[in-house]
């Protein structure tokens, strides 16, 4: 067995300790909010934290966090939300950044560990720390999304 924190809960799963993460969580714990984009770490549509840091869920073995805490979208809203969702997920709606929205889950992940290092990130600073990909191409909806929620980090309406 394999314990680990998810979403502020203790977890145990029966799972090879070299399964991908990524599997564990949409396998065997039913959550689906990191998604299968590439499975070689490439895409960040997996995207959930590890001790508050972005990893790619698809290359890390569960056995890589046991005793661990591990967020994924599904958590998010305890860690900052207002009205269920955090500050970043607001932000996102109020740009309209979702298209078919697949990779959002990755790309608001790996926002919120950006802005947790950076409150007041550049448009450079944005492109290299969300290096997620989005097929629809909604990267300057993304960085809007991202100043916005940087601005309502901040204090500003």
């Amino acid at each position: 067995m394999i314990s680990f924190t998810l979403n502020g809960r203790v977890r145990q799963v029966d799972a090879e300790p070299d399964k991908p993460l990524l599997w564990v969580l949409r396998e065997d714990l039913n959550i689906v909010g990191p998604k299968f984009g590439c499975g070689v770490a490439a895409c960040g549509a997996c995207t959930v934290h590890v001790e508050d840091q972005p990893v790619r869920s698809c290359s890390m073995a569960v056995g890589d966090v046991a005793g661990k805490s591990v967020i994924t979208i599904e958590g998010l809203s305890g860690s900052g939300g207002d009205g269920g969702l955090h500050v970043v997920q607001r932000a996102w709606i109020e740009s309209q950044v979702p298209q078919c929205g697949y990779c959002q889950p990755g790309f608001i992940m790996a926002a919120v560990a950006l802005l947790k290092a950076n409150p007041k990130p550049s448009d450079r600073d944005i492109d290299d720390a969300l290096s997620n990909i989005c097929r629809c191409g909604t990267y300057s909806a993304i960085r809007r999304a991202v100043h916005r929620a940087a601005a309502i980090l901040g204090g500003a309406p």
